[in-house]
């Protein structure tokens, strides 16, 4: 999700003009996206990710998290 939101940001700032410009973009997104899970996990200590839905993960208490 925030790899989506990253690209919408990079590709509203820089109006790509085709379909190359945009592959770019959508990689530096994902790219955005990588160092930021890799830096919650450093800051945590645990995966970033989850097998839980996002509705989900947002209706449980931070202490019942593994």
């Amino acid at each position: 999700m925030l790899a989506e939101v990253a690209a919408t940001d990079i590709s509203i700032a820089r109006q790509p003009g085709g379909f190359d410009e945009s592959a770019v973009i959508a990689q530096e997104g994902g790219e955005a996206a990588k160092v930021a899970r890799k830096q919650i996990e450093k800051s945590t200590g645990r995966s970033a990710v989850s097998k839980l839905n996002a509705k989900k993960l947002g209706q449980q208490s931070l202490k019942n998290l593994p």
